[in-house]
């Protein structure tokens, strides 16, 4: 755990295309503040993402729209 992180969480692991899995995980930090993290892992690299709730509120509305316009097949 890093500096200034209380606890982190981890809420859910996807497989995702091309043989990359994102974790998703809150983060608490001292002081009570929360921030949702994705972590993607392709293959032994790491890229960590932050998102307060009103960007992550902002992403999944995104997500959402473009998701709907563009089925599974």
């Amino acid at each position: 755990m890093s500096a200034g992180h209380q606890s982190i969480t981890d809420i859910e692991v996807i497989a995702a295309p091309w043989n990359k899995q994102v974790t998703v995980q809150e983060v608490t930090y001292e002081g009570g503040f929360k921030m949702v993290r994705l972590r993607i892992k392709e293959g032994k690299r790491f890229t960590d993402l932050e998102l307060d709730s009103a960007t992550a509120i902002n992403l999944a509305g995104l997500l959402q729209v473009w998701s709907e316009a563009n089925p599974a097949k």
